[in-house]
C-alpha cells in the first residue's frame, strides 16, 4: 500500500525535476544558438537573426594576422601543456592509485589544490612569481600556468582509469619477469588510451579556453586567442567575435562526442 502511494509522488518528484533541468540547460545553451547564426552574419555589425548570410566573418579570422596570430598562439600553447600535463600525471595518477606512500594524501592535496583555489588568485600569484624570475610574458609561462590548471583534471581522469583497470594483468607481467617500468609501458599505457585520449582532449580545451591566467601572463607577442576576443569585446565589438565563439563550440562539441565515444568502448571492453 505504501508503495502505491510512493510510485505516483516519485513519478512526480522525477518529472519536476527533469522538467527544471531541461529548463536550466536551455537557458544555458540559448548564447550558443544565438552566437551560431551571428557567425554567419555580415562583417559590419553583430545581427541576431543576421540580414544577410556569408561565410565572411571565417574567412576574416583565419586570413586577418591580428586573429591568425593569437590562433596560433593558442594552439601551441594548448598542444604544449596538454603534453606536458600528460607527461606529468600519467605516472602521478598511477601512483597515487595504485600505492600507499607517506605523505600520500599531502602530495594529491598539491596535485589537486589549483580545482579549489580561485583562478585569478593562481593568477595574480604566478604572474608575481614569474616576473621574480623574468620569464613573464612568455610562451614558457603561458605553457606553464596552464599545466597547473590542466593537471588537475588530467589527474582525476586518469586515476578514475586506472582504478578500472584489472590489477591481475599487472600481477601477470611481473610474475613473467616484467620490470615494473615495463609492465607500466606494456601493460598499463595501452589499457589506459581511452583515458588518455579523453584527458588530452579535455586538458586541450581547457587551455585553449583559459582566459584569467592567460590574461595575466600574456605578452605583447603572446596573445592568446581568449585574451584577443575579451580584448576585442573591451574595446570594439567586432563581429568576428561570433566566427571564434562558433568555432570554439564546434571544437567542444567534437571533443565531447569523441570522449564520449571513447568512454563508452572503454566501457564495453570492462564488461
Amino acid at each position: 500500500m505504501a508503495n502505491s502511494v510512493l510510485d505516483p509522488l516519485s513519478r512526480r518528484y522525477r518529472f519536476v525535476g527533469s522538467s527544471l533541468a531541461t529548463v536550466v540547460y536551455i537557458f544555458l545553451l540559448a548564447p550558443v544558438v544565438v552566437t551560431i547564426p551571428m557567425a554567419f552574419g555580415p562583417t559590419n555589425a553583430l545581427e541576431f537573426p543576421p540580414s544577410t548570410y556569408s561565410l565572411d566573418l571565417f574567412r576574416i579570422l583565419f586570413t586577418s594576422d591580428s586573429w591568425l596570430l593569437p590562433l596560433y598562439t593558442s594552439l601551441k600553447v594548448a598542444i604544449f601543456s596538454t603534453c606536458a600535463a600528460l607527461f606529468v600525471g600519467l605516472p602521478s595518477a598511477y601512483w597515487i592509485a595504485r600505492y600507499e606512500f607517506l605523505g600520500k594524501l599531502l602530495i594529491s592535496g598539491v596535485l589537486i589544490s589549483p580545482l579549489v583555489i580561485p583562478a585569478i588568485v593562481s593568477g595574480l600569484g604566478i604572474y608575481l612569481y614569474f616576473a621574480y624570475i623574468r620569464i613573464g610574458g612568455t610562451t614558457l609561462s603561458l605553457v606553464l600556468g596552464h599545466v597547473m590548471v590542466t593537471l588537475p583534471y588530467v589527474i582525476v581522469m586518469i586515476i578514475a582509469g586506472v582504478q578500472k583497470l584489472d590489477r591481475n594483468l599487472e600481477f601477470g607481467a611481473e610474475l613473467m619477469g616484467a620490470n615494473p617500468i615495463r609492465m607500466f609501458f606494456t601493460v598499463v599505457i595501452p589499457e589506459l588510451v581511452p583515458s588518455l585520449i579523453s584527458a588530452a582532449f579535455f586538458a586541450f580545451l581547457l587551455s585553449f579556453d583559459e582566459v584569467i591566467i592567460s590574461w595575466f601572463l600574456t605578452g605583447s607577442d603572446t596573445v592568446t586567442l581568449p585574451v584577443k576576443m575579451y580584448s576585442a569585446l573591451e574595446w570594439e565589438v567586432s563581429p568576428v567575435i561570433a566566427a571564434v565563439s562558433a568555432l570554439l563550440t564546434a571544437l567542444s562539441l567534437l571533443a565531447c562526442i569523441v570522449t564520449i565515444g571513447l568512454r563508452k568502448s572503454s566501457g564495453e571492453e570492462v564488461s
